[in-house]
């Protein structure tokens, strides 16, 4: 049986905005090309992760509809970074996966983020760093659970 505990008020909120302004900052002080949305990156890192997928598992797993995800694929394989190739078992099929140029483009920016962080986690004392990584398996819980 889930156990439910009162959650102070302050919390959520407080949370979600704190999330936010990294996740903006993280965008921001990356050297990603400018006409690369967070759409695009983020079609791309699933490609990355869980490819070659067909049109409808990438649409599912990001959470649009098909005929968007159509016009996010073309886009990326306009600039070279997915290639789409037939399905042997299924002709009708397409698969999507990620480029070697890619692969690099998210290597660099994931390369850039953990530095601003690391940066930023310079200026705790060792003590706030050992809050926040006791914290790590939480806050990663939270990113994983869907509704």
């Amino acid at each position: 049986m889930l156990t439910v505990t009162p959650v102070n008020e302050d919390t959520a909120p407080r949370l979600r905005l704190a999330i936010a302004r990294i996740a903006r900052q993280l965008r921001q002080n990356v050297d990603a090309p400018s006409d690369l949305s967070t759409t695009l990156v983020s079609a791309l890192a699933t490609i990355d992760r869980a490819g070659p997928l067909t049109l409808g598992e990438l649409a599912a797993a990001e959470r649009v509809q098909p005929p968007s995800m159509t016009r996010i694929v073309t886009k990326l394989e306009g600039r070279g970074l997915v290639s789409r190739s037939i399905d042997r078992d299924d002709r009708r099929v397409a698969r999507v996966e990620i480029t070697a140029d890619g692969r690099r483009l998210l290597q660099r920016s994931r390369t850039q983020k953990t530095a601003l962080l690391a940066q930023r986690l310079r200026t705790f004392t060792p003590e706030e760093r050992a809050v926040l990584e006791a914290a790590l398996p939480l806050l990663e819980r939270l990113a994983e659970e869907r509704r």
